[in-house]
């Protein structure tokens, strides 16, 4: 799982796309908002964690076509089908690296993106607390989307589609819990537990789902 997690890491930050893509869709999207609302700062301030966070949500999106379509070009899934390693901890060290390499900026961004906002300092590290546990839930979710649609020819938009209405009741609880840090009678431990809980859900299913669906598909 190591040497996996390694290899992926390193592949994803080689690459030149991972985290750049991510980061650079999440700034598009933040950027973008404000000439659409318009100059409002108490607006922008008041609608910036669910922004931070549905612009997190989309830029992930984007890097889950690459977590198995790569290894599959090459040969390499076969050979990571049939290995020793069980399926289930081969997608859990790949969605390890792949959070490392594009979620992980995602979070480290929110703070910047944040000031285009307007957002205040409790705010910001309310987002960055929530997409900290909150986006590794997205990954595990997008893995099980990823394995149905990686012998498809053009899966990518299949694995969003197929994500995406999963990835809701993270989104909800993530910007629920973000503003029940900063608003005092909304409560932020309940959606924050919920959040956590979600994850750890995910984080467990969500391989041995996508491992028996690559069986599946190399069947």
């Amino acid at each position: 799982m190591i040497a996996l997690f390694r290899r992926d890491l390193r592949l994803a930050l080689s690459g030149g796309g991972g985290a750049m893509t991510g980061v650079i869709f999440f700034l598009a999207v933040v950027a973008t908002i404000p000439f659409g609302v318009g100059p409002d700062l108490n607006l922008l301030s008041r609608i910036g964690p669910a922004i931070l966070w549905i612009g997190a949500l989309l830029s992930a999106l984007l890097t889950l076509d690459r977590l198995f379509q790569a290894d599959r070009e090459d040969g390499t899934l076969d050979l990571l089908i049939t290995g020793p390693t069980p399926l289930p901890l081969v997608v859990l060290a790949k969605c390890a690296a792949l959070w490392v390499a594009s979620g992980l900026p995602l979070v480290l961004a929110a703070p910047v993106l944040g000031l285009f906002l307007a957002l205040e300092p409790p705010a910001i590290g309310a987002v960055m607390l929530t997409l900290l546990v909150g986006t590794p839930a997205i990954i595990c979710i997008g893995a099980v989307g990823a394995s149905v649609a990686v012998a498809l020819p053009r899966g990518g938009l299949l694995v969003s589609v197929l994500v995406l209405p999963l990835a809701i009741p993270v989104l909800i609880f993530g910007v629920s819990a973000t503003y029940g840090a900063v608003n005092e009678p909304d409560p932020f431990l309940p959606p924050f537990l919920i959040l956590t809980a979600l994850t750890l859900v995910f984080g467990a299913l969500g391989p041995i789902a996508a491992g028996a669906a690559l069986k599946a598909g190399a069947d």
